[in-house]
């Protein structure tokens, strides 16, 4: 009967962080801008036409609802090339602001939505990738 006292005040205590907690709700962040972004692009699941003189197109994929919040890309193709890929959304998460450039950054060099997940941030990564695999379903019309 001694320890039952100690029990109960070290179990409420531990749950009182459970009860504080506060998951993500959908607000949307944007990632800080990269040297290679492209001026600002309208936020809209459509695409810009391409310019005659660059072959510079921006594409924004669709927003794809998370756990944590929506997730949204925007990607800039030059020549059919990925240049830039932007965050138009983006939950407001620390593991999802350390992700963005890894992803964005692994998008560059694959050169395509075939990238790996980032540890920590797999929800984020999932719901980048299959943004990501829209807008360039968009670039060649599948």
């Amino acid at each position: 009967m001694r320890r039952a006292l100690p029990v109960l005040v070290l179990s409420v205590a531990a749950l009182i962080p459970v009860w504080r907690y506060t998951p993500s709700i959908a607000t949307s962040a944007q990632a800080p801008p990269s040297p290679a972004e492209a001026p600002s692009a309208p936020s809209s699941d459509v695409s810009v036409p391409p310019s005659a003189s660059s072959g510079t197109r921006v594409i924004a994929g669709a927003t794809i609802p998370t756990e944590k919040g929506d997730v949204q890309v925007e990607v800039t193709l030059t020549a059919g090339r990925i240049t830039a890929v932007k965050a138009l959304k983006a939950p407001a998460h620390p593991q999802t602001t350390a992700a963005l450039p890894k992803l964005i950054e692994a998008t560059l060099e694959a050169q395509s939505a075939d990238i790996d997940a980032v540890t920590g941030a797999t929800i984020t990564s999932d719901g980048y990738r299959e943004s990501l695999q829209a807008a360039l379903d968009q670039r060649t019309g599948t």
